[in-house]
């Protein structure tokens, strides 16, 4: 009885924990949306969001040092990790922040669900994983749903070429994103989530300090509005650090299929921000298309492609 007890103690636990994740993962789109008002580039907001963070990540990977949770690193570790942070660390954040100009929130955030999809590909591209028909129903239903989301926002009113141009870089986001992953699993396996996490984390602090400071900007970084400050901030504790942290402990409490289900609430909770914060309309060609793609990526996330 006591087993059943921690049991479901454990499990309630960890799903709170990724639940409160993916509500403070999706008020990262409203937070840069609310920074682009005081006429700031995406360069200087990853900089500044990465600049708050960094030292959280550090004093995490110091402290998994000291206490033996980090294995040595070889030369062949440091350039993989040199390479995903730069590549697919920094990349797939710049063409959010990018795409953030361009598009609502809650468009974005339908856009960059489709990374479970685009992992499926990816995987049967490179490692020959068959792709059965419920997968090939599952993609078909989340492309679609990108397509009315985005249509929504043209609806609505924006420019069809910002959008579009927008859309792009999003999707180009979700792309680089699941290459990443793809590409990261052995390293995670080998050095455990946590440090992993923090390693790439830094090493995506430094590469947007040196993009900051390898392009010109009309405004410096230390001279921005207050405002600006305060929601880089937030950016770094509620929509960086404290969500990475926590998904990574409700994983180890629940599994990696059910935290990709109870993180399918980060689509609606970004809608719901963004209405909140931003004032964003919702039509209903935009709901048909997030509950679309939500449906898609459920699919792909309870039955992996046939052969993995």
């Amino acid at each position: 009885m006591a087993n059943t007890q921690s049991n479901y103690s454990t499990a309630f636990i960890g799903a709170a924990f990724v639940l409160v994740s993916a509500v403070a993962f999706s008020s990262k789109a409203v937070m840069v949306k609310l920074a682009y008002g005081y006429h700031v580039d995406a360069e200087t907001l990853l900089a500044l969001r990465m600049a708050f963070a960094a030292p959280f990540y550090l004093a995490s990977a110091v402290w998994l040092y000291a206490v033996g949770k980090v294995d040595h690193l070889d030369r062949r570790d440091i350039g993989a990790i040199l390479l995903l942070g730069t590549v697919g660390g920094y990349l797939p954040m710049w063409f959010d922040f990018a795409g953030l100009q361009y598009v609502s929130a809650g468009v974005e955030r339908v856009i960059l669900f489709l990374y479970p999809t685009m992992v499926v590909i990816i995987s049967a591209v490179m490692f020959g994983y068959r792709i059965g028909r419920l997968e090939v129903a599952a993609l078909a239903a989340s492309y679609v749903g990108v397509v009315l989301a985005a249509g929504g926002d043209v609806l609505a009113g924006e420019a069809t070429h910002n959008t579009m141009l927008g859309a792009v870089l999003i999707f180009f986001s979700a792309m680089s994103f699941a290459a990443y992953l793809v590409a990261s699993g052995r390293m995670i396996r080998k050095f455990g989530a946590m440090a992993f996490t923090a390693c790439i984390m830094l090493v995506i602090s430094l590469t947007a300090a040196g993009h900051y400071f390898a392009t010109p900007h009309h405004v410096d970084l230390t001279r921005l509005p207050q405002p600006v400050y305060v929601i880089g901030l937030l950016m770094a504790v509620v929509a960086t650090v404290l969500p990475s942290f926590l998904l990574s402990a409700g994983i180890q409490r629940v599994g990696s299929n059910r935290a990709a289900m109870l993180g399918m609430v980060g689509p609606v909770s970004t809608t719901l921000l963004a209405w909140v914060f931003l004032g964003e309309e919702v039509t209903g060609m935009e709901l048909v298309g997030t509950v679309l793609v939500m449906a898609g990526v459920l699919a792909i996330t309870v039955r992996p492609p046939a052969g993995a």
